[in-house]
Formats: C-alpha cells, structure tokens, sequence
C-alpha cells in the first residue's frame, strides 16, 4: 500500500491509570504502550506516523523525540476532533490508519490484514472489528440481512436487538486519506457530549458513496485497550505469553 499514514491518538490523560505519567507512556514488557504501537505501525508499512498528544505533551515528545511527526490536541473534545486537529499533517492521497497509543497489543500482521482487506474491496474506510461473548459497553457494527455493514452505533444507543450483536467496533480504522479528509470538514458536535466523533465520518462518507467494511481480528487480544493498572499488567502478561 503506497503512502500508508498512521495516526496514533496519544492525547489522554488516563485518569483510571491513577498516575501523573500520560497514559501511553506507562510501560508494557519494559516499552512505553505507545511504542509497541508505533513499532506495528511500521511494520505494516506506514510511512509516516503521527502520535497526537495532549496531556504533559512534552512528555510525550521528550519520550520519542524526532521518530514520530506530532500534532497537538489541548483540549479532548472526542476522537473525530483529535484526527481534526492532526488534519494538517495528513498527506492529500494515500490511506491513513487511525490506531490507539493505549492498545498495545495490536500486531503488525493484524494491521497488514485490515490494509489488504481495504485494498482487496475497493473501501473507503474499513473497520478494524471484533466478535465477542461479551461484547458489553463497545460500539456496535451493524449489518443488514445480507451481512452488509450498515452503521457504527455505540451501546447506549443501540435498541435491545441491536445489543445482541456481538461484532464490536475495535475504535481503530483505515481510511482513504482524501475522504477523511473531506470528511472531517463536515463533522459537528451536535450530540449530548457535545464531542466530535470519528464514526460520524464513516456515516459521511458511506452517505456520500464511499464503501464501507469492518473485518474482525483473528485474535482478540489484539484490540484490548488499556485502562487501569490492573489491565496493564494484564496486557503484559498476554505479551510475554505470545513472545
């Protein structure tokens, strides 16, 4: 895939974390979370990664100093304005994979799959999914009759048949960089967070013809986010087992 951009979102604080240390930089098997990522970014070919950072941002830089390109997101008005605020420094061609600096587990191969599933239909943006037992306070993918996807709807809005649905939205994506693009122009934050969100693009451009897809992973470990000390440890644990 030519011109692969990542986008890492690095910005948070991680109040659950119970530590002054941003949350990306707590470390995992001896790495800062945010290095495992950017590590399986390249490895899936980006050539060019972008870390938005936020809380104690000097940190953030002082940590990876000139290995990455930054943007800076001062306040945390959701993720579709983190990607907003990154938006100068996304190349006008190209695909841009949006990934999660607290996920630490995601694999270079996983990604490399979701870029060829992207390539191989034709999308416009693919999801990267996961099928769950419990698939609890996630965002679910939607499909119609003919496993067609239709929408992204998070757990609070989702009707009681719309719950049962065990694929999840992983909160990382592949898009055709020109459409984010186009797309981010036409965000609002008319919802009752009054936040910007990403999945609303997805709406945007399937509306505007774009295709759309979510592939699910083949490991589930692979998309399991960081929130507590309690689950770092457990991250670790699953990454010294794999090693």
């Amino acid at each position: 895939m030519e011109h692969l951009t990542a986008l890492i979102l690095a910005a948070g604080k991680g109040t659950r974390m119970e530590s002054e240390l941003p949350k990306v930089l707590h470390k995992c098997a001896g790495k800062p979370m945010v290095r495992h990522v950017i590590g399986a970014a390249r490895e899936a070919g980006a050539d060019r990664i972008v870390v938005i950072a936020g809380y104690k941002s000097e940190e953030v830089h002082a940590e990876l100093g000139d290995e990455v390109l930054y943007a800076e997101q001062t306040e945390q008005l959701g993720t579709g304005h983190a990607v907003m605020c990154a938006k100068e420094q996304l190349p006008d061609e190209g695909a841009t994979m949006i990934l999660c600096g607290d996920t630490p587990l995601v694999t270079a191969s996983t990604l490399k799959k979701l870029a060829a599933a992207h390539e191989a239909a034709g999308n416009a943006v693919t999801v990267l999914s996961a099928v769950l037992d419990e698939p609890g306070s996630y965002g679910r993918i939607i499909r119609d009759g003919e496993g067609h996807f239709l929408k992204i709807t998070e757990a609070k809005d989702c009707t009681a048949e719309e719950l049962k649905t065990r694929e999840i939205n992983s909160g990382m994506y592949l898009f055709d960089t020109a459409m984010l693009k186009e797309s981010l122009g036409k965000l609002t934050n008319n919802n009752a967070q009054g936040e910007y969100y990403l999945t609303d693009t997805i709406e945007i451009i399937k509306a505007a013809g774009g295709r759309v897809d979510a592939m699910p992973v083949e490991d589930i470990n692979d998309i399991i986010g960081v929130n507590t000390k309690a689950q770092l440890l457990e991250a670790e644990q699953i990454m010294l087992d794999r090693a």
